[in-house]
């Protein structure tokens, strides 16, 4: 990036690793499609594939990066994997989207309690 205009030039920081961390894992959507998938009950490589409509080779590596950074389990049965979401692991990713929650619902509620005000001028008039 380039700040020409101003004779500054910024050199491109490194991406972090998708390996990296959590936060980084799921930047990725279909991890996070995949996350979704495996929220409620274990499930094999192939049942993600065809519910997901993702190709397999696609599928393993998603799920390959979620297992290194801990937000998945994976179990070996006979030749099958079967993958679980890490609930532990996934804490993080919801404590810091709380915050965020947590905004917006300030927001919304700002917005309704001015909204009846406006509401309540206008039955006045």
């Amino acid at each position: 990036m380039t700040y020409s205009h101003i004779g500054m030039y910024c050199v491109f920081m490194a991406r972090a690793a998708t390996t990296s961390d959590a936060f980084n894992a799921v930047a990725e959507p279909r991890r996070r499609e995949i996350l979704n998938y495996l929220a409620l009950q274990e499930r094999p490589v192939g049942e993600i594939v065809d519910a997901l409509e993702m190709e397999q080779p696609s599928v393993s590596k998603h799920l390959r990066v979620l297992k290194d950074v801990g937000l998945v389990h994976a179990r070996r049965d006979g030749r099958q994997m079967f993958y679980r979401t890490n609930a532990e692991a996934i804490r993080p990713l919801h404590e810091w989207a709380g915050t965020f929650e947590r905004y917006w619902r300030q927001q919304l509620i700002r917005i309704k309690e001015r909204a009846e005000a406006k509401s309540g001028a206008v039955k006045k008039d």
